[in-house]
């Protein structure tokens, strides 16, 4: 089983190599993708039954509940593409599989596989939680943020309100039960990727503890901080637990009976004897302190208030302050409910604004949620900001704070006013603030604020990981999500992060062809030509090829004769980039070539897009095509792209889709060609084809 954090290039690449390591070797194997089109080839009842063993090369969380009693060898994927040979060996000597691992893909490794298992572990285990909360945040606050638009009006005693029996109330009360379900989700498929299903109870009993501050005497509860922190412990706990030697008759009940109520029990009780205390302590002792700051500056007070509303979003720091101006209201001080209110959508709003600023750091998922999460801060949502806080704690939280403060101490500045219990340019729309001209000058400064340091530290980031990423296996997730052209969080992708799947079939033709261990004339899809002609200097490519001025199409039509050139005039990575760029153009789909080039640029500088065996794959997202187009041309000295393998790009594609085509297009075309060019036979043919024509007719095979 074959699987990378995108889905797109590794997977295909690792099944690729590992069928021609089988056949070389004379081992029969079945090939499992999980693609972003989706799981294809899937193992049968009888296939996993038959296996003398199983493989996994995989940088994300697959289920492996399938494989108890069998012998299951776990690496990463590049060992996949790199090490086949050695694999195959090595499963033959691997530990049987008893179902006791967690969801993730650490296990056996081969040597050399690459990174540390329990960062690994531990990161896809937050990203996973993160996947499965992000519809939550957005179902539950879109439903909350329309309720209250077409439904709420202020109120000097209940703030924004909404008419009890009404409509827009039962709709306000759905999107509160997906808000109350978002942090136990969290926390529950955190502890789910680590110890597997026994762990999800305890999880996600555990997130609902930590978020019922009720239950330890506190006003707030933890928040998403404490979700994540359960989760890891239910998790954990899960996995020690499972370590206990029992008696046989007892074994059967572990999973289902006795793992869940020990840990749930456990857990929740140590939160709210141990842990709960601690933040009941914080609340109470928070709450004293700024009620001793409402003499000083108002600029100083401000900043204060603004940093603790969006350390946590929802949690005891931020309830701390806005409770606390609040609570101020019924005295006739609504200045200190003014500095709460402007900060408050600066976290979702300066998300939002992020994503659309950088896209290339996020996600075609996090993109979607920056968009909920823009109408969310329109409302005063703060939570539409926690996938991105929980993904990202390190660069997204510092950068909400200073945000937030800025919010915050402009508005003490001004002295703005806020009438109601709540936030965000929805309670000045409806008038309930003083001073709206600076309460949105506030707003829109911590806005900028946030989202241009949440870029700012991204991009430190990526560059540090990219440059320590490159010397070694650990650069394969990477290199993977240059090729897909999305973001892939520090260390590993989401999984949590998710993309579209490219659907078989789709926009003229595309097969969504499954992988498996034989020729590739044996797979749907496949579509070899079985007729060849030879051309004088004794290459072969299918018949009906034509000559000069051949209209065939390759690649839904992507890819045509006048985009396809012999013998590349560049030496080097930039300026093979921007001959192709220009190669590109000859077709009129391309607005704006300079731009196209700054764009493949600067994915480049994000991870290389050198796949190895003498590949490379530039690429670029951008509005200045048209529509989506692809280019190929040869080096015949090789041009160094960085590839992990060591070897010079020589066969080159260019893919340029517009934006409003990446979710989809891009994903299909570029898992056609890394799944085809693993053919070293076909590999031969491209770079023998004498012309233009001769090259188009040994690409049609793509399909």
């Amino acid at each position: 089983m074959t699987a990378c954090p995108t889905g797109i290039a590794h997977t295909y690449m690792a099944a690729e190599k590992l069928a021609q390591a089988a056949e070389a070797l004379g081992v029969e194997m079945k090939v499992e993708t999980q693609g972003s089109i989706g799981a294809e080839n899937v193992f049968s009842d009888n296939d996993v039954r038959d296996a003398d063993g199983i493989i996994i090369a995989a940088d994300k969380d697959v289920d492996r509940s399938r494989f108890v009693g069998k012998k299951v060898l776990a690496v990463g994927v590049a060992e996949g593409i790199h090490h086949p040979e050695r694999l195959i060996d090595q499963v033959h000597s691997a530990p049987v599989h008893s179902g006791g691992e967690g969801g993730g893909t650490g296990g056996t490794a081969a040597p050399g596989a690459g990174g540390g298992k329990e960062r690994s572990v531990a990161y896809k285990a937050l990203m996973n939680g993160v996947s499965y909360m992000i519809p939550f945040v957005v179902v539950g606050g879109l439903l909350i943020a329309i309720s209250l638009a077409l439904g709420g009006h202020t109120d000097a005693k209940g703030g924004l309100v909404i008419p009890d029996g009404s409509f827009w109330m039962h709709v306000n009360q759905i999107g509160v039960i997906g808000f109350t379900l978002m942090v136990p989700i969290l926390s529950g498929y955190i502890a789910y990727a680590i110890g597997d299903r026994p762990a999800l109870v305890p999880g996600m009993i555990g997130g609902w503890i930590a978020n019922t501050g009720s239950l330890y005497d506190s006003k707030a509860g933890a928040g998403f901080i404490g979700a994540i922190v359960t989760g890891f412990l239910a998790g954990y706990l899960v996995l020690w637990i499972k370590k206990a030697k029992v008696p046989k008759f007892v074994q059967p009940i572990m999973p289902i009976i006795v793992i869940p109520i020990v840990a749930t029990s456990a857990l929740g009780l140590f939160f709210i004897y141990v842990i709960g205390k601690p933040i009941s302590w914080v609340f109470t002792h928070l709450t004293d302190w700024l009620s001793g700051m409402t003499g000083t500056s108002a600029i100083l007070l401000g900043a204060i208030l603004g940093l603790m509303i969006a350390f946590d979003m929802g949690g005891p720091v931020n309830k701390t302050a806005f409770l606390f101006g609040a609570g101020l209201i019924a005295t006739g001080n609504q200045s200190v409910m003014g500095m709460c209110a402007a900060a408050i959508p600066v976290m979702p709003l300066g998300q939002g604004l992020a994503t659309l600023l950088r896209r290339k750091f996020y996600s075609e998922q996090e993109r979607e949620t920056g968009m909920a999460a823009l109408f969310m801060g329109m409302f005063g949502i703060s939570e539409g900001a926690i996938p991105f806080a929980a993904a990202r704690p390190a660069q997204v939280i510092p950068a909400n704070m200073l945000g937030g403060a800025v919010a915050g101490a402009i508005a003490g500045l001004a002295s703005v006013k806020d009438a109601v219990p709540h936030g965000g340019p929805i309670v000045a729309v409806l008038g309930a603030v003083g001073g709206v001209p600076m309460f949105f000058l506030a707003v829109a400064a911590g806005t900028v604020v946030t989202a241009v340091t949440t870029n700012g530290l991204i991009g430190i980031k990526e560059r540090r990981r990219v440059a320590v990423s490159v010397a070694g296996v650990e650069a394969a997730p990477v290199t993977d999500a240059a090729v897909a052209g999305d973001r892939v969080p520090v260390g590993v992708a989401p999984v949590a992060a998710s993309v579209a799947a490219a659907t078989p079939g789709r926009a003229g033709g595309g097969s969504g062809a499954s992988v498996v261990g034989g020729s590739p004339d044996e797979r749907p899809g496949g579509c070899r030509s079985s007729s060849r002609s030879h051309n004088s200097e004794g290459s072969t490519y299918p018949t009906g090829s034509g000559g000069p001025g051949d209209s065939r199409e390759v690649l839904s039509g992507y890819l045509t004769q006048d985009t396809v050139k012999v013998a590349l005039a560049a030496g080097e990575k930039e300026a093979a980039i921007r001959e192709m760029a220009g190669l590109l153009a000859r077709t009129g789909n391309v607005r704006d070539v300079d731009e196209l080039v700054r764009v493949a640029l600067a994915r480049e500088a994000q991870g290389t897009t050198g796949l190895g065996e003498e590949i490379a794959i530039p690429h670029a997202k951008t509005d200045a095509v048209a529509a989506p187009t692809v280019g190929f041309a040869r080096s015949s000295e090789g041009i160094e792209w960085g590839a992990l393998d060591g070897t010079k790009a020589k066969l080159i594609f260019m893919v340029s889709v517009p934006e409003a085509a990446a979710g989809d297009e891009h994903l299909r075309i570029l898992a056609l060609l890394s799944r085809k060019l693993m053919d070293s036979e076909f590999r031969a043919r491209l770079a023998g084809a004498p012309d233009e024509a001769a090259v188009l007719a040994v690409l049609s095979e793509i399909q």
